[in-house]
């Protein structure tokens, strides 16, 4: 669902604002590997966390799915070549409350905020995670967030995973917004990780040059294909080998939904504890083991180039103990 715009500062009162999100339209033809699928099923794994099944059900009741151009039922088995329309009515107004929730904060100014966001913490407020997130902390913080990105995400200017700890910015005014984002697509932000992948890589460095889409399977994982793909590119190099596990520094050119893990994977490394992506036996964590460790960028005002490191979480200092002491 896309992002309402925000009209003006219109705040319920002081530690709540009201949500109005424009009616959204989609458009999907069937390919012949979702042929006898569920209407209900299909949409939900298209919109991915966008929208629970039971929401597409109700939003199915209400005649806002069509399939060929008629109302269809939750339970219609689709067929190759059928044209899903979905119209998404205009959401109630919602709250999103400002939640006095502790913030590790690596820099501050009028601008901007970098924040190392703890592993487990969604970032921006969605279907099953309307609150805890970032953004109820950020709106008690700072009280004064980019509206750029709608309502629903206020000074978000880029995401890293629920799973993933480390560094994230956010702007506090348009104009950081806007400047943020352009070097965001300029690819002239510094991103670096640090990840413990499965398997001993071998040479000490490489790139992964592998365009990434969403796996027709599963419309929620995202997979290395040459289909419906963007461009993806991660570099890495080896910190420290321990056998059967590697230590690696990656530093992201592009920022793709899921990036580091789906290339990990991709070249049989995929990251320790990566509950989607990963292995099922072998060390274990609480989420995967990758941190946002670095985050550097042109500061929108000064035009000063920052840069921030934030140290690796207790949990990956932990697993990195046990492995070097096996």
């Amino acid at each position: 669902m896309h992002d309402g715009t925000r009209p003006g500062d219109e705040q319920k009162n002081a530690d709540s604002l009201e949500v109005h999100a424009d009616m959204s339209n989609y458009d999907w033809t069937v390919e012949s590997e979702d042929a006898k699928t569920r209407i209900d099923k299909y949409i939900a794994e298209a919109l991915g966390e966008e929208a629970s099944r039971s929401q597409v059900q109700l939003w199915i009741a209400d005649g806002h799915v069509k399939v060929n151009d008629s109302h269809v039922k939750s339970n219609y088995k689709l067929s190759q070549g059928d044209r899903i329309s979905l119209v998404i009515p205009a959401a109630e107004p919602v709250e999103i409350i400002p939640e006095d929730i502790p913030l590790e904060i690596a820099y501050e100014d009028s601008d901007l905020i970098v924040v190392n966001k703890p592993r487990g913490m969604v970032v921006h407020p969605a279907p099953g995670h309307p609150s805890g997130t970032l953004v109820n902390a950020l709106m008690y913080h700072c009280k004064d967030l980019s509206g750029i990105n709608g309502e629903l995400r206020p000074g978000i200017v880029h995401r890293i995973d629920k799973d993933t700890s480390g560094l994230i910015m956010a702007a506090k005014n348009d104009k950081a917004h806007a400047s943020l984002a352009a070097q965001l697509k300029d690819h002239s932000v510094t991103r670096r990780y640090y990840a413990v992948v499965h398997g001993n890589i071998s040479h000490d460095q490489g790139t992964i040059d592998a365009p990434i889409g969403r796996d027709p399977h599963d419309r929620k994982l995202y997979m290395v294909t040459d289909r419906n793909s963007k461009h993806a590119v991660t570099h890495f190099t080896v910190v420290e080998r321990f056998g059967d596990y590697s230590l690696l520094e990656l530093k992201l050119e592009t920022g793709r939904t899921h990036q580091i893990r789906v290339h990990m994977k991709y070249i049989g490394h995929p990251l320790v504890g990566d509950p989607v992506y990963g292995k099922s036996k072998g060390l274990k964590m609480n989420g995967q083991a990758l941190h946002a460790a670095v985050l550097g960028f042109i500061h929108p005002q000064t035009n000063e180039y920052l840069e921030f490191s934030a140290p690796l979480p207790d949990d990956m200092e932990e697993l990195l103990a046990v492995l070097r002491s096996r």
